[in-house]
């Protein structure tokens, strides 16, 4: 579903339930209003509750953002509020929740018409917020690498690569939008936002103001519980990302990068270096006056190049390393055997400085002649010599080392006399780390190394749980819902 036809069915629902309230319930002041009224709220609910479906998906679009916002701000007469964003970084997922109930709540006020004055303005300052947010991921398409977002004098020709936050989230997984498309989709809603302060003695209303506050409590209660089980208790319910169960990801990945293999350049973007003047051309074009752009005096800016027929997803950047940094994802995606993929894109863990011993052993190599006239080389022991050495030692969260040692571990050790493989990828280790999870936790495996956005895109309980086999997902759980393993295998 595009965004264009999810508007155009909301707007059909949103004409015809205003037709209803005027012809039947006679509640309706005007009917321009009130069909925005029930647009607006309707696309608030909609887009609200397909976040809420994944509320963590949008506690670490808005991390992205605030890191973003700590660099951009940093360097300006802005700096004393660089600061604020590490802070909130830290609160994501509840600010993340209580702006989800927020857009949700308030798409109900908007249908029900309560609080007029409240809501309108409530709307109007929800809206700029949104419109700041997706207005910043667009703009930064300008700004070229090392330059600030706020040195406008510095800004090129728009290239996606320059974006730090590549999309706003605006429907979770639902919809991918364009950033240029999420911005000016903002826009528009500045419009009804600015014409309900003007007429929101306009809205029509439904129901008493007593009935209007049972709504909105026990909507905020029952959305504050659902935002929990799809995080904190268990997996979304509904699950939009390419890795839901059932995907084939060794085939979804072999489709994607033929297809972008077999995308061609089609033309460049270049740029005078000393009058700043850009010019797109073919690669034809180019190929023909080439000598009319001289590398002294223009640069490529872009490549521009052909659609691939397949659209990539966070699949085509499925990649992972074993701790010599070698890539060796196919492992997992060419196992033909039942496996468990233990997935954590963020292990909670501190370090101290500590001494262990270790012992160096002294050896004396020499040659002996054999009986048929060869030498042999032997190496003989002389001595070992104890020495004291400076490590970091890893203290691992109570709760965090729990949920492998008292949920996970008892399901691995049946995976394991069943002769299921066994896999532990996680973000932010080195191999001592990763070592001392590994004797932490008693769980033998294969322990590699991920990136903690593929990781998060994979798996929002941390750690999860995976059954995968022939490179597809058959099964995922979160480490509070995982099941005995006899239920797995259906013994």
């Amino acid at each position: 579903m595009t965004i264009f036809e999810l508007v155009g069915y909301i707007g059909i629902v949103a004409l015809v339930l205003t037709f209803l309230m005027g012809y039947f319930l006679k509640n309706v002041k005007a009917y321009w209003v009130s069909f925005l009224q029930n647009f607006c709220g309707i696309l608030f609910i909609f887009s609200g509750w397909v976040k809420a479906i994944d509320p963590l998906g949008t506690a670490f679009k808005m991390q992205q953002y605030f890191d973003q916002f700590e660099v951009v701000f940093k360097d300006t007469n802005f700096s004393f509020l660089a600061p604020v964003f590490p802070a909130l970084n830290q609160y994501a997922t509840a600010f993340s929740m209580f702006m989800i109930i927020f857009e949700i709540v308030l798409g109900i006020m908007l249908v029900i018409g309560a609080k007029p004055k409240f809501t309108a303005w409530a709307f109007f300052l929800l809206v700029v917020f949104f419109t700041i947010l997706t207005g910043f991921t667009f703009l930064t398409g300008y700004v070229p690498e090392g330059v600030n977002f706020f040195s406008f004098g510095d800004w090129g020709p728009y290239q996606a690569k320059n974006m730090k936050v590549t999309d706003c989230g605006c429907f979770g997984d639902f919809i991918k939008l364009e950033p240029r498309i999420s911005f000016f989709k903002d826009i528009f809603l500045l419009i009804p936002s600015v014409l309900f302060l003007m007429h929101y003695q306009k809205f029509h209303q439904w129901f008493s103001i007593g009935t209007h506050k049972l709504v909105i409590t026990a909507s905020t209660v029952l959305l504050g519980l659902y935002c929990f089980n799809n995080f904190y208790w268990n997996e979304p319910h509904i699950d939009f990302r390419p890795f839901a169960i059932g995907s084939d990801i060794r085939g979804t990945k072999l489709k994607e990068t033929e297809a972008q293999s077999k995308v061609q350049v089609t033309g460049f973007l270049l740029k005078n270096i000393e009058s700043g003047k850009t010019v797109e051309l073919t690669t034809a074009d180019y190929m023909k006056n080439f000598a009319s752009y001289p590398k002294e005096k223009w640069e490529t800016v872009e490549q521009i190049k052909s659609e691939p027929s397949i659209k990539p997803t966070k699949v085509s950047e499925f990649f992972l390393k074993n701790y010599d940094n070698q890539e060796v994802e196919n492992l997992l995606l060419e196992d033909t055997v039942n496996s468990i993929v233990i997935v954590s894109y963020k292990p909670y863990f501190t370090t101290r400085p500590a001494k262990k011993m270790v012992q160096d052993s002294v050896f004396y190599m020499d040659t002996i002649k054999m009986s048929d006239g060869t030498t042999k080389a032997v190496q003989s022991l002389t001595s070992v010599n104890n020495r004291e050495v400076d490590y970091d030692e890893v203290i691992w969260e109570e709760s965090y080392l729990a949920a492998y040692k008292n949920v996970i571990k008892p399901f691995i050790d049946e995976a394991k006399k069943n002769k299921w493989n066994v896999y532990v990828i996680t973000a932010g280790l080195n191999k001592d780390q990763a070592a001392a999870l590994r004797v932490s936790t008693d769980i033998e495996g294969l322990y590699l190394t991920a990136d903690d956005i593929l990781l998060k895109t994979i798996m929002r309980s941390n750690p999860g749980i995976m059954h995968w086999k022939d490179g597809k997902i058959i099964n995922k759980w979160h480490y509070k819902k995982l099941p005995d393993f006899s239920t797995v295998v259906g013994k």
